[in-house]
């Protein structure tokens, strides 16, 4: 999902814009610490600002994101005046594990003004890359909270030996994950502020995210064991793929980044393979244009769909989509209409 320089300006250029968001938890009403007119905390991605939204709603508080809808993760920069605010605010909630390349000095600048950083995915038992390689059967049968239990006990042991670098940063696409991430959220604002009933809205965020994730199983379910092979655009399905028992067959763009050009053997390869009946869809982020998906598609025959998925941010705010359950919600069920029977 590469954005243009253009739209990552305008992004920036205007703050209001960016914190007018209502979807990604820009504006969660209320007040934010008492006394200040500055939000409760700061989250990155859409995707981490929608769960810190529902956290600080409940406890009638105010949070902002920096990231909009349509924003790359991997290559977003903020202004200068939401690197103030991050500053202001005094905790900010990052994704880390390597996502946010593009803030990597603003994020060092805020906490050095004072501002507290927490990434959060490295607190979610972060898989490897290529953990959704043939996983389509290991969970296809679980329940939300067998899955919940598995990834929370077993993840961090199972892959203890692997360096930072190695470790995939799309945790949002296990939403047992991200309810765990509402929890987290939640205890650091109850720690920064003193108040505890965020720490009682992060407990109850999560069980709603628990709810949804059931939902996603419930949905996907109906999709074939025999049609849970997917080509994604970038490796940013292996969370996917692993919770919800499907297999990533190939990446367009290796390395889990946005940026850089497949090969042309790459190309060749999956087109032979989408050819040869080893993939059952292609997978891309929604709205981010996929030329390089779109020809692989064509080229293997025209028959394998083309499914686009809110992966790198959550829906626009004027959308059906523009929570991060609701944009979840809909990749599981605009993917099962794909590949169901």
């Amino acid at each position: 999902m590469h954005r243009t320089p253009r739209r990552r300006a305008a992004a920036a250029l205007t703050l209001a814009s960016a914190l007018a968001l209502a979807g990604c938890g820009a504006d969660s009403g209320g007040d934010g610490q008492a006394g200040s007119g500055d939000p409760a905390a700061v989250a990155t991605t859409t995707q981490l600002g929608s769960v810190l939204g529902d956290v600080a709603r409940c406890a009638d508080a105010t949070t902002a994101t920096v990231m909009g809808p349509g924003d790359d993760p991997h290559d977003f920069a903020p202004s200068s005046q939401q690197v103030a605010q991050m500053a202001r605010a005094g905790l900010v909630f990052a994704n880390g594990l390597g996502l946010e390349a593009g803030m990597a000095s603003a994020l060092e600048n805020a906490a050095q003004d004072g501002a507290q950083v927490l990434e959060v995915a490295p607190r979610l038992d972060p898989l490897p890359f290529g953990a959704g390689e043939g996983a389509a059967d290991e969970h296809a049968g679980e329940t939300a909270g067998e899955h919940a239990a598995h990834a929370e006990e077993g993840s961090a042991g199972a892959h203890d030996g692997h360096d930072r670098g190695s470790q995939d940063p799309h945790v949002w696409m296990d939403v047992a994950r991200m309810a765990r991430a509402a929890e987290v959220m939640g205890d650091a604002l109850a720690e920064h502020t003193g108040e505890d009933r965020f720490a009682d809205c992060g407990r109850q965020v999560r069980g709603e995210l628990e709810a949804t994730d059931a939902e996603v199983r419930e949905i996907l379910a109906a999709v074939p064991e025999d049609r849970r092979r997917l080509i994604a655009d970038h490796d940013a399905y292996g969370y996917f793929a692993a919770a919800y028992g499907f297999e990533v067959a190939g990446v367009v763009v290796p390395g889990g980044s946005t940026d850089g050009e497949p090969s042309s053997q790459r190309i060749a390869e999956l087109t032979r393979a989408v050819a040869d009946s080893g993939a059952d869809a292609l997978v891309t982020s929604a709205g981010g244009g996929a030329p390089t998906v779109e020809s692989i598609a064509a080229d293997g025959g025209g028959s394998t769909p083309v499914v686009e998925l809110y992966e790198g941010g959550v829906g626009p705010a004027d959308g059906e989509q523009a929570g991060y359950a609701e944009a979840m919600l809909h990749n599981a069920r605009v993917l099962a209409d794909a590949l169901g029977e």
